[in-house]
């Protein structure tokens, strides 16, 4: 699926994806995946639905979607360039990816979120209810070095 509008356009196709840019933003830029190892970034983007966001050759956003596409998928790695925030592209993207036919009929769709509750409430997120029947394994630093 792809799709054009302002100059931007929106894709589910792997081989546009820069994985350098994906790498160096998660790595440096992100809060969720400080130091995270380019091999990681690469073998998360084989496993997933990913999706981008490009001016031009510049991938200007990226997001992916860990999912068996048939009952459950888990939203990640979201982010628009802090250059190219303000102009809607977030919800661009949660617009073309909700309505991808990998992503319909499934009955849990999931992501984890400190500061863009707004957002995605737009798009029908809410809340957990009863986060007490949901249990993780949460590794703090996972990929700074400090913890080699």
């Amino acid at each position: 699926m792809e799709i054009s509008e302002n100059g931007f356009v929106l894709s589910d196709k792997k081989e546009l994806l820069d994985l350098e840019a994906i790498h160096h933003y998660l790595s440096v830029e992100s809060y969720w995946a400080k130091d995270i190892p380019l091999d990681t970034v690469k073998r998360s983007i084989e496993n997933s639905l990913c999706f981008g966001i490009y001016k031009g050759t510049e991938q200007v956003g990226f997001a992916r979607w860990v999912t068996d596409k048939a009952t459950f998928a888990w939203l990640c790695d979201v982010y628009v360039k802090e250059s190219y925030r303000g102009l809607g592209l977030s919800k661009k993207l949660m617009s073309f990816m909700i309505f991808h036919p990998d992503l319909q009929g499934l009955r849990r769709y999931q992501l984890a979120t400190l500061d863009a509750h707004s957002l995605y409430e737009q798009f029908g997120f809410s809340p957990i209810k009863n986060p007490e029947s949901q249990m993780g394994i949460v590794i703090q630093n996972a990929y700074s070095k400090a913890s080699e």
